[in-house]
């Protein structure tokens, strides 16, 4: 009778050691995955939000251009320095801004 308690107590020890690892490792996966995400998600936010025309833009697929018209989803950005090459896109795709320093 006294091995059938020791049994049960181990086996329900058991089962709170693995609660505690799934829990530790699930903290351990929102503060090494989740949370940054969310933060580079804020940063980006924040930076698209302060575009301006004239400002100087990096797409996502490395190219330099200048912010010619802003609407809610989209920009137009002129490539290169013979003011033909403008291309609308989303603001989704742009990576980087630097200000206009005029």
């Amino acid at each position: 009778m006294n091995m059938n308690l020791l049994a049960t107590g181990n086996a329900a020890m058991g089962w709170g050691t693995i609660i505690l690892y799934v829990v530790v490792i699930g903290a351990f996966m929102y503060f090494a995955a989740i949370r940054p995400q969310k933060k580079e998600q804020k940063r980006l936010n924040a930076m698209l939000s302060t575009m301006e025309v004239g400002d100087v833009v990096v797409t996502t697929s490395g190219f330099y251009g200048v912010l010619i018209d802003i609407t809610e989803d989209d920009v137009i950005v002129e490539f290169g320095s013979n003011r033909n090459c403008r291309i609308p896109m989303k603001k989704a795709a742009i990576a980087e801004v630097e200000k206009n320093n005029e």
